[in-house]
């Protein structure tokens, strides 16, 4: 029998709301990709950091201080000097895949905050609720759209699967757990490296040039991540999460 199944049923509530926001979170992620500018999915995506830390300091008390809130704004400068081009206008949202990419950051944000407020729930509990969640959204959405499954080769399917299997496994593991152990606006800073990983892996792995004010951007990203991480236990205005 499963040791935790137990656990399941002392914050059902949360655990959907877990289970939905990151079935929409990837659903509409991947749709908006798919659909609209990729810059501009990213950059709109990526204003999740301030929807999790507002959503954080109304919601479990975790109220940043001055200190952390200056980390984050350095960070989202870092993340709009690497994501922005002038000739794609201002980020506001102009279609439905910028609409999917905003609703996919929200999204983020809550499954972040809820993670963190189950933070005495096993991390694996978590990242189950996560996947089923994932599967039962998009086959949701499949069914409403009735979209024709792709032809694909048996040799795209192993890449899925093991890709799935240790990439994202991973991903979602060390996200979770990550998540449960610090502020939410602390780690909401740390997760904007995920922009500096993508521009060091395009460079490596394909012919995209990554330019100086990307770099730049970067190592803002990169500098409030280290001075969130350093001012965190300076004691100054600690975060509190409210417990029931």
């Amino acid at each position: 029998a499963w040791p935790h199944r137990h656990v399941l049923w002392e914050q059902p509530g949360l655990l959907l709301l877990i289970a939905l926001a990151n079935g929409w979170l990837n659903t509409a992620f991947v749709l908006a990709v798919l659909d609209g500018n990729v810059v501009r999915v990213l950059l709109l995506f990526y204003l999740s950091p301030l929807w999790s830390t507002l959503l954080a300091w109304w919601w479990l008390g975790e109220r940043p201080s001055r200190f952390g809130l200056a980390t984050l704004v350095v960070a989202m400068f870092g993340a709009l000097l690497m994501l922005w081009n002038p000739q794609m206008g201002f980020p506001w949202p102009q279609d439905q895949a910028d609409w999917l990419a905003i609703s996919a950051g929200i999204g983020f944000s809550f499954s972040n905050v809820a993670v963190r407020r189950l933070k005495h729930m096993p991390t694996t509990i978590k990242a189950a609720v996560t996947w089923w969640g994932v599967v039962v959204v998009a086959g949701i959405w499949l069914l409403i759209t009735q979209a024709p499954l792709p032809a694909i080769s048996s040799g795209a399917w192993i890449g899925a699967v093991v890709l799935g299997g240790l990439g994202i496994l991973g991903a979602s593991l060390a996200l979770i757990y990550g998540v449960e152990k610090m502020p939410v606006h602390r780690s909401a800073v740390i997760l904007l490296f995920e922009l500096v990983a993508g521009a060091v892996s395009s460079q490596l792995l394909t012919n995209e040039i990554v330019t100086t004010i990307e770099w730049f951007g970067g190592a803002l990203i990169i500098l409030a991540a280290y001075l969130s991480v350093q001012g965190g236990g300076d004691g100054s205005q600690q975060a509190i999460v409210k417990e029931k």
